[in-house]
């Protein structure tokens, strides 16, 4: 089982976001494995606690079971309920079983990976105010969280969602004839200054991981611990990505290498409300003093993960 790598799923983020800032919606988008292993995911500076966990969901159930996760949502709300609640308790990553996630197929048409995008306004809803242009594909109506996915992957438009007319014409009204123009293709994005800055952390980390010849995965949270930018080197094992998130998160909670707080997090883990660790290799970021963001890099020994966490930082200052 092959899973895409990282400069691929990279790139598919990139092209999701690029859609997503044209058409002014704002999430996360996150890409992982044929196997389920989160290989990259980020978060739009608008986009909102929550959206990163729904699209990880997403994302992993397409992979996983090689299907959009429109037809998972479909079968989990045609078969029994006790079956369904079975699925979810042996797959807790598909605790969001939402329509909108789409499998990643290579050149053969062999499934490598799930993406999938969710957030504080990326989603199947058409925005008041937003430009007919960007609604409609090919004649019909598009709503804007299965258009970047669709994008992002180069593929046809296919509304995932089931609804699109009805969600339209409740937005603008009864839906024109005629012809209409599609929306010219997006420029790169540009607003996303907290995403770049937590990017740059993590390619510092990714660069030294690679000159050191270090199997890593790397996290960037905000400062209540919520993902913003994740990756995982080809060579990194499936547990780093996990651990990188929890100490990055760690560190940006306490405000202090996560290491350190070890007693405080076995202590106080059941009120926190996202994942976290004691283990050495997440530290916080500061700006003016204050802590900005959780930094967590996971893979190699703690200690190695630790110097290499502290090395991106001040490659960054």
């Amino acid at each position: 089982m092959d899973d895409i790598g990282l400069d691929a799923a990279r790139e598919l983020v990139r092209r999701a976001i690029d859609k997503a800032e044209q058409l002014g919606s704002s999430g996360a988008i996150a890409v992982v494995g044929a196997s389920g292993a989160l290989v990259t995911s980020s978060r739009m500076d608008e986009g909102g606690a929550g959206g990163m966990g729904r699209a990880r969901s997403k994302a992993w159930i397409a992979a996983t079971q090689k299907i959009p996760s429109t037809e998972h949502l479909h079968r989990m709300t045609s078969i029994a309920a006790p079956v369904a609640a079975g699925f979810a308790a042996i797959s807790p990553e598909a605790a969001f079983p939402g329509a909108g996630g789409m499998p990643i197929r290579d050149e053969s048409g062999r499934i490598i990976g799930g993406i999938a995008a969710s957030g504080s306004t990326v989603s199947p809803f058409f925005p008041a105010g937003m430009g007919h242009a960007l609604t409609i594909v090919d004649g019909q109506p598009a709503n804007p969280e299965d258009q970047v996915i669709a994008y992002a992957l180069g593929i046809p438009y296919v509304g995932q969602h089931g609804d699109d007319r009805p969600r339209w014409e409740a937005a603008y009204g009864a839906f024109p004839d005629g012809s209409f123009d599609d929306a010219p293709t997006p420029r790169g994005a540009t607003e996303q200054a907290v995403l770049d800055r937590c990017r740059r952390l993590a390619d510092a980390v990714l660069t030294l991981a690679e000159e050191r010849n270090l199997p890593v995965a790397v996290a960037v949270t905000d400062r209540r611990g919520e993902p913003v930018q994740q990756d995982a080197l080809d060579v990194a094992p499936a547990a780093a990505a996990y651990v990188a998130e929890a100490i990055a998160a760690t560190s940006a909670l306490f405000g202090s290498a996560s290491g350190d707080v070890a007693d405080r997090v076995e202590a106080m883990r059941h009120v926190l409300p996202v994942p976290v660790a004691g283990l050495d290799g997440g530290v916080p970021v500061l700006d003016d003093g204050r802590v900005w963001a959780g930094l967590g890099v996971a893979g190699p020994t703690p200690a190695q993960a630790h110097d290499l966490a502290v090395a991106a930082l001040m490659t960054t200052a």
